[in-house]
């Protein structure tokens, strides 16, 4: 499921018509939906030869400035150029390995910790396992799961299988679609940035094979990162909210993200204030997440 960088330059390619890039063409007898390969090349400035040779996998590397050419043409946001850099780096097919299990940088645990609970957040490994999480962010995001579960690496939830797998978490969120597309958006671009995970690629397949919904959205071929963006959520206890979330990453562990999530309106902070008092009533007495 993970795809290549023949694959990718295609539907970017078949995305773009010449008239959006100011390409005269004549008559009405265009077989491909957005450029032809020659045009592609022409407008880069390598040679139709060599693009095909990219497209087909069989162009050993690709330098840097014809990436960059070449995603001009093509109009990449700089996620998708992002991408397009890492596909070419990995350009024939990878040997798949299965990498250690993830465990939290001690500075993203102490900054997780020094929130304290007033402000729900959880802390995301590179495929969206919950490595760790603060009482309200688990209240918040997966009350009906075990609030140690990130502790056992074989136990820890993944957002991602959640959000397509679990009907809690889908009913959860009011803006499901909207969030799903970023989600699997963003899975690409970290299957781009580590194409040999064994881990990740199972992850994309079990969710190709399960979900409809995810199967359709990763045809559509869309690569984001996600920074930042709204949840609007019909939570079981507290009732209708909405909240902001934000990601902080740390130059040294770059694979963990720490979601911050705030309250984005009056009615969602007090909300989010009965929420905390009732977890922090009923974990009282519960040990401490490592």
């Amino acid at each position: 499921m993970v795809e290549n960088l023949g694959t990718f330059l295609k539907s970017r390619r078949d995305r773009v018509t010449p008239a959006e890039i100011g390409l005269r063409t004549y008559g009405s007898g265009r077989r491909v939906p957005g450029l032809r390969r020659e045009e592609l090349a022409q407008l880069a400035g390598v040679s139709a030869g060599y693009y095909a040779r990219l497209e087909q996998g069989l162009a050993e590397t690709a330098s840097e400035q014809v990436l960059n050419a070449l995603a001009r043409v093509l109009q990449l946001a700089q996620a998708e150029t992002d991408h397009l850099h890492n596909l070419a780096r990995h350009s024939m097919r990878p040997v798949l390995s299965d990498p250690p299990p993830e465990q939290p940088h001690p500075r993203v645990l102490s900054l997780l910790k020094s929130l304290g609970e007033s402000t729900p957040a959880i802390v995301l490994g590179r495929r969206g396992d919950v490595l760790a999480w603060n009482r309200t962010g688990h209240a918040l995001f997966a009350e009906h799961l075990a609030y140690d579960a990130p502790q056992d690496v074989q136990l820890r939830p993944s957002i991602p299988r959640m959000f397509f797998l679990d009907s809690v978490t889908r009913d959860l969120h009011r803006n499901w679609h909207t969030l799903a597309q970023t989600h699997v958006a963003y899975l690409r671009l970290t299957a781009g940035r580590y194409p040999t995970d064994a881990r990740l690629a199972g992850l994309i397949g079990e969710l190709s094979m399960h979900s409809a919904d995810f199967a359709s959205i990763w045809a559509g071929g869309e690569v984001a990162d996600c920074t930042t963006g709204t949840m609007h959520l019909q939570h079981a206890t507290i009732g209708a909210l909405s909240v902001d979330y934000q990601v902080w990453l740390q130059p040294d562990s770059p694979d963990h993200r720490l979601e911050v999530y705030t309250p984005n309106d009056t009615g969602s902070k007090d909300a989010l204030s009965v929420l905390t008092r009732q977890t922090l009533g009923a974990g009282a007495t519960a040990p401490e997440a490592n």
